[in-house]
């Protein structure tokens, strides 16, 4: 990884703490581990670099959409119906 895509992933990374403040750095980590185990199917200490960088951006984004509550984007055409955080991404039923 060069200087400016670690400088740019610790930034995206900074993003992503900001957007949950009540959120120690230890925890964001495990959850971060727990995302790759879920979705790549492997630990934290095995994620490459680009995929973190992608668990990263994909997190940002669905925390972004249920800041200001939106629904949680469905961000590839491959997506299952839960999102990497693991909130539904199915619509609400009609009541």
């Amino acid at each position: 990884m060069t200087s400016d895509i670690r400088r740019e992933t610790l930034a995206l990374l900074a993003e992503v703490w900001d957007l949950s403040p009540d959120i120690r750095l230890g925890q964001l980590l495990a959850h971060l581990g727990f995302l790759g185990e879920v979705h790549l199917g492997h630990g934290l200490g095995d994620i490459e670099d680009d995929e973190i960088r992608a668990i990263l951006q994909r997190h940002k984004v669905e925390l972004e959409a249920r800041s200001q509550g939106a629904p949680t984007p469905v961000l590839s055409q491959t997506a299952s119906d839960i999102s990497i955080s693991g909130s539904s991404m199915l619509p609400n039923p009609a009541r």
